[in-house]
């Protein structure tokens, strides 16, 4: 897929109010922070210099990934898409790192970035988000802006660049600046 797939500019949303309070969010929803408002804008300073003229920019359901799309792509017309919600954690959203890893000391892929959260009570697997985000991709067909979240965005990049899913935690991730993936490869684009 990687050398054939259009141009795109994946953003994840600003810092929101329970990324601050360490609470995993997966499908739940917090608000931005005024730092997540100015990443957003970054984000749109990053866009204006770089986007080759009018895309289109998907954004996540999620009310923290549109509020960051609608600052970002800056009076663009947004197509929401359910398929790039955040991995669904069931039973862990709303808890911190350290109070799953707590109660679930043998936790499969503990130390991994991400991998662990597929294991979440009432989750989302790793296939399962495969399966979807790869519905996603299927209708890119021009250069477009995705505006999604942490694990979506690494996933999306995986798939995109043909690496195994289960690198995604080898990817970086980032709020305030756009992954730029054009013939194959992968830059970081900062304000």
């Amino acid at each position: 897929m990687s050398c054939v797939f259009p141009e795109v500019w994946i953003l994840r949303h600003g810092q929101t109010e329970w990324n601050v309070a360490g609470k995993l969010q997966g499908q739940h929803d917090s608000p931005l922070t005024p730092v997540g408002i100015g990443q957003a804008k970054a984000q749109a300073k990053i866009l204006k210099r770089v986007l080759p003229g009018p895309v289109p920019v998907f954004a996540s359901d999620a009310g923290r990934a549109q509020h960051t799309a609608r600052i970002a792509a800056e009076g663009r017309s947004i197509t929401t898409d359910a398929a790039l919600a955040e991995i669904g954690i069931g039973d862990w959203q709303g808890q911190t790192v350290e109070q799953i890893k707590q109660m679930h000391p043998d936790l499969k892929h503990r130390e991994d970035l991400h991998l662990w959260k597929f294991a979440a009570p009432g989750g989302e697997s790793l296939y399962q988000m495969v399966a979807r985000v790869d519905q996603f991709l299927e209708q890119v067909t021009e250069p477009s802006v995705i505006v999604t979240h942490g694990v979506t965005s690494r996933l999306l990049r995986c798939l995109i660049l043909g690496l195994p899913p289960e690198n995604l935690s080898q990817l970086p991730g980032g709020q305030g600046v756009v992954h730029h993936l054009r013939n194959g490869q992968a830059e970081i684009l900062y304000e």
